[in-house]
Formats: structure tokens, C-alpha cells, sequence
């Protein structure tokens, strides 16, 4: 019989340490100002407390006392909620619909293909690099319409976006000169302090961080 899972009296975040799923809710966190218990995961070795919580096991899992949440999509959402202050979603039910339908196209185009980078075989990384260079390249007109993304302040929307747009050098996808407004679009949110927060030692590697 499996032992109970620790009861945790802070909010708790199992993550792993290179992840842009997880990168995500990290970076909602530190956009709220946070505080938390990180649990680093070795997605191919979970401890035991992920496994007795979430029937998945998967990563991002996050642990708010008695309560379990996980989907980096439904833990995000919970937290601009719970902790309202800035908020991280417009308030009119239109816009927040766009940014619901932009998050969405991350998470079923965008994050398959630094997954297959990440963890493929030549074939898959080669096929995701050049998946992922067109949907960055046709997402031009996006970063052009608002300061942020589709927002004229950062919202969830940006928290999925940005961990792609911080990782673009480390998956070896170099951009054209005319998509410089998507890397000045990146340095708007890495020069946040909070963004500084959100990563992991091993991500902080991935790139000179922005001054």
C-alpha cells in the first residue's frame, strides 16, 4: 500500500528543471510575487508524493494545500484567480477569448515542437526546428498589433509565449532580420525581474540574460 503524499502547509510546484510547460506557471508565479515550495522533477524518475497526487504524473503539478491542480493551462488560470493582484487577463469576455485561443495554439503547435527538439531524433528535431521557425515567422503580424501579445499588458498569454521566445537560440532556430520585433518583444519580459525569478539554474544557462 503506498504511503499518503506529505501534506504541505505552502503552495507547492513540482516542475521540472528545462521545461517550457512548466517555465510557464514559474513565470505566472513570479509575475504575481508568489511564494512557493519548488519541487525540481525528474520527469523520467518522479518522486513518489507526484505519483500518489497526480494520476498522470506529469509536470507542471501544483499543490495548494488539500488542493491539486495540474495542466500548465488550468493551474495558470487558477493562480491569476487566487491571487488577483496584477491581474494577467483583460476583463472583457472578447479579448480574454482571444488570448484563451492564442494559448491554445501554443500548446497544441508551438510546444510539440520544442518537445521534438528537445528529446527527438535528428529527423524530429530537424522537422520540429523547421516547424517551429514557420509558426514563429507567421506569427509576425501578432507581436506587431500590441505591446505584448495580442494585450497591451502581459497576460497569461505572454507567461506561454515567452519561455518559447527565451529558449529560440538553445533549439537553434535563428530568426531573420525583419523578426527583430519579436526578439524586442522577448527583452521587454526577460528584463522583468520577475522573469529573472522564474528560472531554473539550468535555464538560466540557456542564454545571456538581458541587462
Amino acid at each position: 500500500m503506498a504511503a499518503s503524499p506529505r501534506i504541505r502547509n505552502a503552495l507547492t510546484l513540482f516542475s521540472s528543471r528545462d521545461c517550457v510547460v512548466c517555465h510557464r506557471v514559474r513565470l505566472v508565479l513570479a509575475a504575481k510575487g508568489v511564494s512557493y515550495e519548488l519541487v525540481p522533477v525528474d520527469p523520467s524518475k518522479p518522486p513518489e508524493d507526484l505519483l500518489d497526487l497526480n494520476p498522470y504524473h506529469s509536470v507542471p503539478t501544483l499543490v495548494d494545500r488539500d488542493l491539486v491542480l495540474y495542466s500548465a493551462g488550468v493551474v495558470s488560470e487558477y493562480l491569476d484567480e487566487r491571487y488577483p493582484h496584477p491581474p494577467l487577463m483583460p476583463v472583457d469576455p472578447l479579448s480574454r477569448a482571444r488570448l484563451r485561443l492564442a494559448m491554445l495554439e501554443i500548446e497544441k503547435k508551438w510546444v510539440p515542437q520544442v518537445q521534438a527538439i528537445q528529446s527527438g531524433n535528428k529527423a524530429q528535431v530537424e522537422a520540429g526546428r523547421k516547424a517551429l521557425r514557420e509558426l514563429v515567422l507567421s506569427s509576425l503580424p501578432l507581436f506587431k498589433a500590441a505591446k505584448f501579445l495580442l494585450n497591451p499588458e502581459m497576460s497569461l498569454a505572454d507567461c506561454a509565449m515567452a519561455p518559447i521566445i527565451f529558449r529560440l537560440p538553445a533549439l537553434g532556430i535563428v530568426l531573420p532580420k525583419e523578426a527583430k520585433l519579436i526578439e524586442d518583444y522577448g527583452l521587454r519580459i526577460f528584463r522583468n525581474p520577475g522573469f529573472l525569478r522564474s528560472l531554473t539554474p539550468e535555464e538560466k544557462a540557456l542564454r545571456e540574460l538581458p541587462m
